[in-house]
């Protein structure tokens, strides 16, 4: 049996938790169900399905409507492990609250996390992390930046939630290799790179607001030399972003300013395609959907499993389009 969305909603809100064909539930909770990222996770989740319909396990996808919500992603994993589940992996929106709940319920069977892990404090409450090296993630861009801007300039960067680990971890990768000192936690001419007053930016994962910080940084900084989205958020509404990119396609084209971008979801390889960014650096959220369910049967089943399980990066650029040029 495939769940549904809708099922894995009235599972998570708590209306009914029974499986009538009695199969024992592995989730995924995911920041929010509004993030067309997570739903490359979901497909993984249900190519796993269908590809295991006698297991006596079936895969539940779920997370709360709005990726800003993180006290209902706390509360859809309490409920989940209230009601009983076999195993379950998260991607916490809020690392430091996420694993504090953990911790309170202590629950009898394996967490792991996926896509974002717990700070490194809290990371003996799970099991195993499954998703990206985000730290190498926030390399490869800062490679792309330097290879781009070889005398450096003005950043700004754009990040996610203020406690998300995994976009933290990016930031971190950015600015110690652009800068070439590990622990660097603001560009201020560091290797010629320096990140402009108001940046970073936060979106809170809305992809709306997003594309406003896009708009207003640069209104008011004409001259800035780069623009990271450490993620992929305001690519994720296509026309939105052509708007917002349209008022600087002049500089994009002469790469004065340069654009890069994470995530390779296809509205975003195609905003590359169509000159909207420099280069797209892309994590493999079908791969995390599909290999979630066999690691946590590992795990129920008592066998060692590697941590962290890295998916790996297809990195994309003007010189070598790659995963971009057909995806």
């Amino acid at each position: 049996m495939l769940l549904t969305l809708t099922s894995a909603l009235i599972l998570a809100t708590g209306v009914g938790t029974a499986n009538a064909d009695g199969k024992k539930t592995l989730a995924i909770v995911v920041k929010g169900l509004d993030n067309p990222f997570f739903e490359q996770i979901n497909l993984g989740c249900q190519k796993w399905m269908s590809e295991n319909m006698d297991s006596e396990y079936e895969c539940l996808y779920t997370g709360p409507v709005s990726s800003a919500d993180e006290a209902g992603e706390v509360q859809i994993v309490d409920d989940l492990l209230t009601r009983g589940v076999a195993a379950i992996a998260i991607s916490p929106s809020n690392a430091p609250a996420m694993a504090n709940r953990i911790r309170q319920i202590n629950p009898n069977v394996p967490v792991m996390t996926i896509d974002a892990d717990f700070l490194e404090k809290d990371r003996d409450l799970r099991a195993t992390y499954l998703g990206t090296d985000n730290y190498l993630m926030g390399v490869k861009m800062a490679e792309e930046a330097m290879m781009l801007k070889p005398d450096g300039g003005s950043v700004c960067l754009q990040l996610g939630n203020v406690a998300a680990d995994n976009i933290n971890a990016r930031a971190s990768g950015f600015r110690d290799t652009i800068s070439g000192a590990k622990g660097t936690e603001r560009l201020a001419n560091s290797n010629g790179w320096t990140e402009i007053e108001g940046c970073p930016v936060f979106t809170n994962d809305q992809v709306d607001l997003a594309n406003q910080q896009m708009a207003d940084t640069f209104t008011a900084n004409p001259d800035l030399d780069a623009f990271i989205l450490i993620g992929g958020w305001a690519q994720f509404a296509p026309q939105a972003y052509a708007q917002v990119t349209d008022q600087v396609m002049d500089r994009l084209k002469s790469k004065e300013l340069i654009l890069i971008a994470g995530d390779t979801l296809p509205p975003q390889t195609q905003a590359f395609r169509d000159g909207r960014s420099h280069a797209q650096v892309g994590q493999r959220p079908f791969e995390m959907g599909y290999r979630a369910p066999d690691v946590m049967i590992e795990l129920i089943n008592g066998k060692k499993v590697d941590d962290p399980l890295y998916t790996g990066l297809d990195v994309c650029n003007q010189s070598d389009p790659g995963f971009c040029a057909d995806n």
